[in-house]
């Protein structure tokens, strides 16, 4: 009979619980400045991420604002009702139409722009003249700095009726185009626009994972005759594909948590059949008719399916390309 091959680390014994919080806790004594600087992070993120996890009870209350002295008190008095807000939020009408919207939006989005900053980095990474380089590198950077606001600001000044871009097509005998009322347009608009923000930050990403690649490996690629083309797809491409696959994870798990502001400031109730959102919806729903618990139950929900998308994405990633965040 063949013996059944052991692992190392299985016949390694196991570490008791005392003896490994004993490394820890003298690990924090020898230094206590690294943890002391971390105090600040953590208080944040108790206060600001923590503690508003109370309020998810909102969701399966009656919620009424003006049932306590503060918030959390009106809260703990509201009346419980368990999953009627989910029940009402599941057979609305509205809710299969936000729902498809978001993720329509937003996979175009991923489809359209993802792979764009991929190339720019590629191409940025083969341009020689440093200056040019630099200079491009920061033309396409300066509008992650813009807020949708001034984003707005700047389209609707050229595409709207009276719009640089519609007084062009008028010139050469076009008709307009509602680009902010045409509900067959509109979600391009929310694309390009997503996409002429976005694009430089995410370039810069890939293009420090590309000069962080062994250099060794492009000279060894050259003596062996490989032209650029064959560089960029055997030693680029496979060398930033770990930031590929992060940036990937990342975008499928926010695919329905992802652009409120700019939806918020574009859109109106013209294209709300194409554009209403979940975040807007939840936002026009919480605030504007006061059903706190409504879009609670919606946000919850929104939370719970960007959860399940990110750790689903991760295991896929990890299976497939055997990368994976965690």
């Amino acid at each position: 009979m063949k013996k059944r091959q052991t692992n190392k680390k299985d016949s390694l014994p196991a570490v008791p619980f005392r003896t490994r919080l004993h490394k820890d806790l003298m690990y924090i004594r020898r230094h206590p400045g690294m943890y002391l600087m971390i105090i600040p992070a953590l208080t944040v993120l108790l206060i600001y991420k923590f503690i508003p996890y109370y309020g998810i009870l909102i969701a399966f209350k009656d919620y009424n604002i003006f049932a306590g002295k503060n918030p959390l008190d009106a809260i703990a008095a509201s009346d419980w009702v368990g999953f009627y807000w989910f029940e009402k939020l599941f057979k609305g009408k509205d809710f299969m139409k936000v729902l498809m919207n978001t993720l329509i939006i937003n996979f175009e989005k991923i489809v359209w722009i993802f792979p764009i900053p991929i190339l720019c980095a590629i191409m940025l990474n083969e341009i020689g003249h440093r200056a040019y380089k630099r200079l491009t590198q920061t033309v396409i950077y300066i509008p992650h700095f813009f807020s949708w606001v001034i984003v707005y600001g700047i389209f609707l000044s050229l595409l709207s009726s009276s719009g640089v871009v519609n007084g062009f097509l008028q010139a050469l005998g076009f008709e307009k185009i509602g680009f902010f009322t045409d509900t067959s347009v509109f979600r391009g608009v929310l694309v390009f626009t997503e996409g002429w923000k976005s694009i430089g930050h995410t370039t810069i990403v890939y293009l420090a994972a590309i000069t962080g690649l062994d250099m060794e490996l492009f000279d060894a690629a050259r003596v062996d005759g490989a032209g650029r083309l064959k560089q960029i797809w055997h030693i680029t491409i496979p060398g930033i594909l770990p930031s590929i696959v992060l940036m990937l994870i990342l975008k499928v798990g926010h695919i329905l948590d992802h652009g409120f502001e700019q939806v918020l400031l574009f859109y109106n109730s013209t294209v709300y059949d194409v554009a209403d959102i979940i975040q807007t919806y939840v936002y026009r729903q919480g605030i504007g008719r006061m059903e706190f618990s409504y879009s609670a139950a919606l946000g919850l929900f929104n939370s719970v399916v960007a959860f399940v998308l990110i750790v689903g994405a991760n295991a896929i990633s990890r299976k497939t390309l055997h990368r994976s965040i965690w």
